[in-house]
């Protein structure tokens, strides 16, 4: 018997093949998680800086490749969005405090995806064991969000390492519990 393609059991199907990796990763979330909890200033430190390479980086390329671009507009705006992103990143470099404030409020709007998606595949996998793990992880990453906006920017620095900890253990738990209830389909 075949399932239509992203039916629940094609979904589970493929998820139960990969289950022990699906296990580690969790189990890399959870570690990863109760650090950035433990060392929160640290944590939103490093986040920060990674972000403001990335930046950069994408700046520089960017820059090398807009002049390969024809056309006046088009370059002209390559090249805006080149310079932009080369000064977010060493802004981001130079001052991870301020850095750390602006990024807060982008965490909340991936916050806020990431548990749309959370819960959205949770219901899809609703009839299955360990739907229940990732539902409550979306809950949990959608109000995280509603923290970080809340509480910005005057604790940005702390809490921001904090609910990357929640968010990271959250998920690795929920991974474990879907990789153990995965293992048991037929």
């Amino acid at each position: 018997m075949t399932s239509a393609p992203f039916s629940n059991k094609f979904i589970a199907d493929k998820l139960r093949v990969g289950s022990r990796g699906l296990l580690w990763v969790g189990v890399a979330l959870v570690v990863l998680g109760v650090a950035a909890i433990v060392f929160p200033i640290a944590a939103t430190l490093v986040a920060t800086l990674m972000v403001g390479w990335m930046i950069l980086l994408y700046g520089v390329l960017g820059l090398a490749g807009s002049f390969s671009i024809h056309g006046t507009g088009p370059f002209f705006g390559a090249l805006l969005v080149s310079l932009l992103s080369v000064a977010a990143g060493v802004f981001m470099l130079f001052n991870p405090v301020a850095g750390a404030v602006a990024l807060t409020l982008l965490v909340a709007g991936l916050f806020s995806i990431q548990g749309a998606f959370e819960i959205s595949f949770a219901f899809e996998m609703r009839p299955h064991d360990g739907w229940v793990g990732l539902l409550i992880s979306g809950i949990i990453s959608i109000v995280a969000a509603m923290f970080i906006v809340a509480a910005w920017p005057g604790i940005s620095l702390v809490l921001l390492g904090i609910l990357f900890g929640i968010n990271f253990a959250s998920t690795g738990i929920a991974y474990v519990l879907l990789s153990r209830a995965l293992k048991t389909l037929s």
